[in-house]
């Protein structure tokens, strides 16, 4: 077996091998307290997945990503309390309300780039935070609680075990579908989007289309995060969706390394767990995290796992042989994309 088949076969244990870590965690220490902040690590990494595909794979810089958190969230919380749904029936709805958020928020602000396109949805970010703060079905400044737990064929899942072991499969669920939406034909053309974008679209990809889907994907991610977020809290508020919220889920994407599966799941845990682990250091915590996050950023600029370089990417494309040239990636065209 040569080097490359070696690698590629290192590369794809690294999965299984951190989500059995991940379902063995709760008989090392099963504390409430332990399995909520595993919960919300868990929440987070399926929030930081969303945002890679807009920001890793599309190279859209989204400061405003929590928007569609909050999104899924308050559609979640109004259907069950208002209505009577189950947060599972509720996911469709969930769906599709933030599929067109997506839409609403992208379509204008998409034909924007770099910096332009980051206050744009920095802003719209605040607008939706602000919306919830002053609407009276969100429930105001309150906000809304009362949501019921998980349940599935009337089993209820909002143990805190078994809560966490539903939330990891479904992340987990997520991350995987994510990453082969990354290595799709839909995916190379966010690719080639994400290294020029002027390139892509005189190879005839139709960039607003394209940069619409990423954004859109993501938008799902984000409200089915929301979602789990409600069936773990029961209850959510204004509060939750500020923009610091936005910019962790953005700080783990970068420090894991963007465009990079499996670099964002390792940046998302890190982000979520560390400032728990610092505790002990009590009112300077923060000061230690922040000089932790430094630290990382100096030794490993391009993530803590970058995504494999093109020359990587060619490599492990090759034939079992080790031979032969590689595919070459084929563009979304404008009738593809549409």
């Amino acid at each position: 077996m040569n080097a490359g088949i070696r690698r590629i076969a290192d590369h794809r244990a690294t999965g299984p091998a951190g989500l059995a870590v991940a379902a063995l965690a709760p008989f090392l220490i099963a504390t409430p307290y332990a399995l909520n902040v595993m919960t919300s690590a868990a929440i987070f990494v399926m929030l930081a997945v969303g945002l890679n595909i807009v920001v890793g794979y599309c190279g859209l810089l989204d400061l405003g990503f929590v928007a569609f958190f909050a999104v899924g969230a308050y559609t979640s919380g109004i259907l069950t309390t208002r209505y009577g749904l189950s947060l599972v029936e509720t996911v469709p709805a969930v769906v599709v309300v933030t599929l067109l958020a997506g839409m609403v928020i992208g379509l204008p602000t998409l034909r924007l780039r770099s910096d332009y396109l980051a206050i744009v949805t920095l802003g719209f970010g605040e607008i939706i935070r602000i919306l919830a703060n002053n609407l009276d079905i969100t429930g105001g400044p309150s906000g809304i609680y009362g949501i019921p737990g998980l349940s599935a064929f009337g089993t209820r899942l909002d143990a805190p075990v078994t809560l966490y072991y539903t939330v990891l499969v479904l992340v987990a669920a997520a991350v995987v579908l994510a990453a082969r939406l990354g290595r799709s034909r839909l995916g190379r053309a966010w690719s080639f989007i994400r290294e020029d974008e002027d390139a892509a679209e005189a190879m005839g990809v139709h960039t607003h289309r394209v940069k619409l889907a990423a954004y859109s994907a993501g938008a799902v991610w984000g409200g089915l995060a929301g979602v789990l977020f409600a069936a773990q809290l029961s209850a959510v508020s204004p509060e939750s969706f500020r923009f610091i919220q936005s910019a962790l889920v953005l700080m783990a994407v970068v420090l894991g390394g963007m465009g990079s599966s499996r670099g964002v799941v390792l940046g998302a845990v890190c982000i979520s767990l560390v400032p728990e682990l610092l505790r002990g250091v009590e009112d300077n915590r923060y000061f230690a995290f922040g000089a932790v996050l430094i630290a990382v950023m100096v030794f490993r600029p391009a993530g803590l796992w970058p995504r494999p370089s093109r020359e990587g990417d060619r490599t492990a494309r090759r034939s079992p042989t080790g031979t032969g040239p590689a595919p070459v990636p084929v563009p979304v065209g404008k009738e593809d994309a549409s």
